[in-house]
């Protein structure tokens, strides 16, 4: 799908920032403080598809993503997986040595904890990874740094000072887009992903029975994830996706199986799977 603007959250020269670029490069790439922010930019108008983090391989899932998604009324018309490469970063003048500081996202530094540690150097949590660059740009201090994407490094002028620092070479994140219209993947074009929500009723065993189905029609469920709704322990909402159309027979029969344990069953989108998904297996 194409995009005049696609809105995603963080500064420019985060990785949300560089997966827009790979693949929306003829849009305007429209930088949000806060999801709701992206969110709202979509619904709104103000942007025609959202880039939104979804998991990290290393870290799980991207917090709060999940609560917003059903209730957003936006829908997942595409996914892309990053191999996640952060660099040490700093002004002119600055070398590994003089530095005393370090700032990035809480997640970012949780992720570079090795050469943290080798260094003695202070992390700093800064909001964002390319926000952190910037700083570092603004404060012109040898003593402090910044552990962001390297597109950073070329927006805000720094020298990179150490590169591929992150712990785990397998760090990759998966990012989804958002649509306000639903726009299916065509059934028998290449392999596709189906994303819902439901609500099991208050039975016994009504969770098992639920996912029977799947079981049963030989369906691939590749996630399968619980959450809270509405404060309540009783009020269990879970997000799953599965290999394969809705319109695929042993799909839907497993998904007509579903709804008879469920008090809500809703797809919120059905896209071409990422390349990435068959180099993993």
């Amino acid at each position: 799908m194409t995009a005049r603007r696609i809105a995603y959250q963080g500064e420019p020269g985060a990785n949300s920032h560089i997966v827009c670029q790979q693949h929306h490069p003829d849009a305007e790439a429209v930088a949000c403080a806060s999801f709701e922010d992206v969110f709202a930019a979509v619904t709104g108008g103000d942007a025609d598809l959202a880039m939104i983090p979804i998991d990290n391989s290393i870290a799980g899932r991207v917090a709060d993503i999940h609560h917003f998604l059903p209730t957003s009324g936006l829908h997942i018309v595409g996914e892309h997986f990053l191999r996640i490469q952060f660099m040490v970063m700093g002004v002119p003048g600055t070398t590994l040595e003089t530095v005393r500081t370090v700032h990035s996202h809480v997640h970012a530094l949780g992720q570079c904890r090795k050469i943290i540690g080798q260094h003695g150097w202070t992390p700093i949590v800064s909001g964002d990874t390319a926000g952190a660059a910037r700083e570092i740009a603004e404060a012109a201090d040898v003593t402090s740094a910044a552990i962001a994407p390297p597109l950073a490094a070329e927006i805000y002028g720094l020298d990179i000072l150490a590169a591929d620092v992150e712990d785990e070479d397998h760090n990759t994140t998966r990012f989804v887009e958002l649509s306000r219209e639903p726009v299916r993947a065509p059934q028998g074009a290449g392999p596709v992903v189906t994303t819902f929500i439901f609500n099991v009723r208050n039975l016994p065993a009504a969770l098992y029975k639920a996912l029977g189905g799947f079981a049963t029609n030989g369906v691939n469920m590749t996630k399968l994830e619980s959450y809270m709704v509405g404060g309540e322990f009783t009020a269990t909402q879970f997000l799953a996706e599965v290999d394969g159309h809705p319109d695929d027979p042993h799909v839907a029969r497993a998904l007509e199986e579903l709804g008879f344990f469920t008090t809500e069953t809703r797809v919120l989108g059905v896209y071409a799977a990422d390349p990435f998904r068959a180099e993993q297996r």
